[in-house]
């Protein structure tokens, strides 16, 4: 397959590797990940050391330890390559599953349900990292840019930095997390680990890099007490990854079954007249945070929180249920400045204000 990729693009690259977007000879763009030989470890390993067979190994088991330990939660490895040949000596290729780049400031402007999927995938990530096969594993280069996004979900790309053993310890003392903006000291057990201390640097490093951004910023208001008990928890490290995981699936159900918009109420709402098959092709205006820039395109459970979202904004006479739905399942919906030009549509349907 590597004779006949196309389309090569340098994506970026590491201390070992440099990362190229491919198409394979069916089309599929996928991550091609290759020895970069002038990269600083591996560059100054080879010339001062003769170490490339040592380079290349550790290259190749920090993919495989991504797919044993992690499952789902990493990339997919679709396979490798070891070449050793006249022409080619010592070459290691791998060709991996593609994600997109983790961009902070795109991300605050995405809605709050793709916000939030990013941090349930990266709690669940958390959570097979501190119960893998191998043990606890800690990513010491916890930073955005050691993940990618597929398909909306975190997955992490790189484990050359993780640490699978707990830190050894003979009191409490040794037990120190220390970040910029705070420390912790965590209990040393009696077998002489630092207890938990792999799990807790994860999560405190989730919370410092992604859930204080990304959880409670235009969340639905009935949620948000939620949400903020599980910054402040993971903030403040009195919750272990269990319990955080626990919550942020508490989250996913009262919003993926309805259950957050018990206590809205009808009182005041208009009366809306039911259009089945039919569009309003103009007549947009913009609200934020929306699925179409153009447009005010969002999400709801039912068509009363249509109904309730329309009621808030001002400018709002009319709005479109589309057949098309989100990740939880919720339908989108288009909200407009009213409904003179209504077309057909069998795949949509539009509620008019009455008048």
């Amino acid at each position: 397959a590597l004779r006949n990729v196309s389309g090569a693009q340098y994506v970026g690259s590491g201390y070992t590797k440099a990362v190229y977007r491919v198409r394979l000879p069916g089309g599929a763009a996928v991550a091609l990940k290759a020895v970069d030989f002038s990269g600083h470890d591996l560059g100054s390993c080879v010339r001062e050391l003769g170490c490339l067979r040592l380079a290349l190994q550790l290259f190749l088991v920090g993919d495989l330890v991504l797919v044993v330990a992690l499952g789902h939660s990493c990339y997919k490895l679709y396979g490798y390559c070891y070449q050793d040949s006249e022409d080619i000596p010592d070459t290691l290729t791998t060709i991996t599953e593609l994600g997109a780049p983790v961009e902070m400031i795109q991300l605050l402007q995405t809605s709050w349900e793709d916000r939030f999927r990013i941090c349930l995938s990266l709690g669940r990530l958390l959570h097979h990292l501190a119960h893998s096969p191998l043990g606890s594993v800690t990513l010491l280069d916890f930073r955005p840019r050691q993940f990618v996004l597929v398909d909306g979900e975190l997955k992490v790309t790189d484990l050359d930095d993780a640490r699978v053993e707990e830190t050894p310890c003979t009191s409490s003392t040794d037990c120190v997390l220390e970040f910029p903006a705070r420390n912790f000291t965590l209990p040393c057990s009696a077998q002489g680990w630092c207890e938990g201390m792999n799990e807790k640097r994860n999560l405190y490093n989730a919370y410092r890099f992604f859930f204080t951004y990304l959880l409670p910023h235009s969340a639905p208001p009935s949620l948000r007490p939620l949400l903020d008990s599980i910054v402040n928890a993971t903030g403040e490290l009195t919750w272990g990854v269990d319990e955080t995981l626990a919550q942020l699936e508490k989250v996913l159900h009262l919003y993926r079954s309805g259950q957050y918009l018990q206590n809205a109420t009808a009182a005041g709402r208009a009366e809306y007249q039911r259009l089945p098959g039919s569009t309003v092709p103009q007549e947009d205006y913009r609200c934020w945070p929306s699925y179409h820039h153009g447009s005010c395109l969002l999400s709801v459970f039912s068509v009363a929180e249509a109904v309730d979202i329309c009621e808030s904004h001002a400018q709002c006479q009319a709005f479109v249920v589309t057949n098309q739905t989100t990740w939880t399942g919720r339908q989108l919906v288009f909200f407009k400045t009213g409904w003179s030009h209504v077309v057909p549509d069998p795949n949509k349907t539009t509620y008019v204000r009455a008048s």
